[in-house]
């Protein structure tokens, strides 16, 4: 099973967080470090169900990347 994992730069280094795993979140100043956070937030949380006889939610977000197009050129004596 995969989740999603959305990982952002903030101003002091980076976050992640679960789309299908309300408040599991990290924080590392590195991308190394969010990774690693992340992996360990997720383990932690999907252990703590599964001793609670919870079965972990089926993953549905997924993720793309979209590069945008180019910007126009704006003519400016027309």
């Amino acid at each position: 099973m995969k989740y999603a994992v959305v990982i952002e730069r903030t101003g002091t280094g980076y976050s992640a967080y679960v789309p299908d795993l309300p408040g599991r979140v990290a924080a590392s100043r590195t991308a190394m470090g969010v990774r690693r956070f992340m992996r360990e937030a997720i383990d932690f949380h999907l252990e703590g169900m599964r001793d609670d006889g919870l079965a972990p939610p089926k993953p549905s977000a997924t993720t793309m990347s979209i590069d945008p197009p180019p910007p126009t050129r704006v003519n400016r004596h027309g």
